[in-house]
């Protein structure tokens, strides 16, 4: 199956080209103020997309899938998959996402770093082959614009077991871009560079 990833959009998402596949995922904020017009904007965009799959999880912007977790799961396309530390199975091949990132407690989703992040990442199940997060692990495509890996120390821990055939994140917009080590294809599918607009393009690979 051919998969497009993309993530942080940011509002900006009618702004993608978008290449052709059978399985689309964005990997969460897809939100920039996160008010009730763009979040129903994203949703109709992506609901009308040529896809025969459709899979989301929320970031940090994305304030409403955080705070009123009901609503927003109501208002969701039947056609999208929205993954809240949950998983799915498309066509045999077993995909499980989360929202949640270390350090910005007061966003969408964020915890503290240790204990409160392992508890995150305690869910995820071995059985996983492509696993979707908003966060990157850390020291895995996750260095900021200064140069500071910044990315999760408790998903990187977890990840030595689960050891996933694919992980595809975003949230740290400088470090956008493909990794294979370790047996996994690792994916910072960031679309915005910051104050910049999207400049770069959907992330494309392979699965069977």
């Amino acid at each position: 199956m051919k998969f497009v990833a993309i993530s942080d959009t940011h509002g900006l998402h009618r702004d993608l080209t978008l290449p052709e596949g059978d399985v689309i995922i964005h990997a969460g904020d897809f939100c920039d103020v996160g008010n009730e017009a763009q979040v129903h904007d994203f949703l109709v965009w992506m609901a009308d997309l040529d896809f025969e799959f459709k899979v989301f999880i929320a970031g940090n912007h994305d304030l409403i899938a955080a705070d009123q977790p009901e609503t927003f799961r109501e208002i969701v396309p039947e056609n999208l998959i929205y993954l809240e530390n949950q998983g799915t199975e498309i066509n045999g091949i077993r995909l499980w996402g989360s929202p949640h990132q270390p350090d910005l407690v007061s966003w969408a989703f964020g915890r503290t770093r240790g204990r409160a992040m392992e508890k995150c990442w305690e869910k995820i199940p071995l059985a996983t082959d492509i696993l979707i997060t908003h966060t990157p692990p850390f020291g895995i495509l996750d260095s900021s614009g200064g140069g500071r890996s910044v990315g999760c120390e408790m998903l990187a821990k977890r990840l030595a077991d689960v050891s996933p055939d694919v992980h595809v994140f975003g949230h740290i917009h400088a470090s956008y871009g493909e990794l294979h080590q370790d047996g996994t294809h690792y994916i910072n599918a960031a679309s915005v560079r910051s104050q910049t607009g999207l400049i770069n393009t959907p992330i494309v690979f392979e699965y069977h």
